[in-house]
């Protein structure tokens, strides 16, 4: 990805955004082409010239300053992710060329397996790594959402199974916002990594077979996941609604832990129905009789 475009594109959408009359522009009476800021407003709000800006909206402007990165971001009214994203998009214009090699295979600590396998019982848990790959899942989230260890690995990928699986669309109660999501996450992880080749592989696969994912790839929203509510439609006992969160391992920011919790009452129940039906024998002569059998089978979707 050419970090040059990169930056340009964001800048440009995100001043598509803002309303003229919420950044303080008075009216000028004339007709507006474009929506949001016009690139004069946006250099007066940040206290730079019209040319700078215009350089630095077309990637002609290099070794540009954090405090005039601040302030484009002040006059664009960006959140803190968005700030961080402009950030990582301005620094990788200063960055050595060259194109790297995939990153080396993201291993997990034994402990962390132990920690999935703990909750395994209770609450579903995964772990995703780069690209928003999938590296491990509890018997409960394989279970509730996809059995990713059945999958060829080059398919482990959340964004994959939202957006090329059938069956992600009538899990979700909610999947276009599940799937915008997902788009904005890997948009930021982009800014961070525009030179990871399996992160352009994915992205380039999505696009292809995805209408959806390519009309919103190019919106450049950039969004980071700590907490929030998921509603899943589940073909054996129906709607599930839990509540999730977060976490990001110390020794690796690029695996993050998402723990789900059901919400009390029917959400509750019907999650301890789907783990009962669907726990493995406790021995020679127990058998599974519900009929998840067949939805559990690997090549079942």
């Amino acid at each position: 990805m050419d970090p040059n475009a990169e930056l340009g594109a964001f800048l440009r959408s995100r001043r598509a955004q803002v309303r003229p009359q919420d950044a303080g522009v008075v009216p000028t009476g004339t007709a507006r082409r474009v929506p949001g800021l016009r690139r004069e407003e946006v250099a007066y709000l940040a206290g730079v010239s019209v040319d700078y800006y215009a350089r630095l909206e077309q990637g002609r402007q290099q070794n540009v300053s954090d405090a005039v990165l601040d302030a484009v971001a002040r006059a664009l009214d960006l959140d803190d992710v968005e700030r961080r994203h402009l950030l990582d998009l301005a620094r990788r214009q200063t960055a050595p060329a060259g194109r790297r090699g995939p990153e080396p295979p993201q291993r997990l600590r034994p402990e962390v397996h132990q920690m999935l396998d703990l909750l395994g019982e209770s609450a579903p848990a995964l772990v995703m790594g780069r690209r928003m790959d999938v590296l491990t899942t509890n018997r409960l989230a394989r279970v509730l959402i996809r059995d990713f260890d059945a999958l060829p690995h080059r398919e482990r990928n959340m964004a994959a199974f939202q957006f090329l699986d059938p069956a992600a669309r009538d899990l979700y109660a909610d999947w276009e916002a599940v799937a915008t999501d997902s788009v904005a996450m890997l948009r930021l992880y982009a800014g961070r990594h525009p030179d990871d080749p399996l992160l352009t592989d994915l992205i380039g696969r999505l696009s292809i077979k995805s209408p959806e994912f390519r009309t919103w790839w190019g919106s450049h929203q950039v969004r980071e996941k700590t907490h929030g509510t998921k509603r899943y439609r589940h073909p054996l006992v129906g709607e599930i609604t839990v509540s999730y969160e977060v976490f990001t391992f110390a020794g690796d920011p690029d695996q993050t832990l998402c723990a789900y919790t059901p919400k009390p009452g029917t959400s509750t129940e019907a999650l301890h129905l789907l783990a009962s039906w669907t726990a493995p024998p406790v021995g020679p002569t127990s058998s599974l009789t519900s009929p998840s059998e067949a939805h559990l089978r690997p090549d079942a979707s």
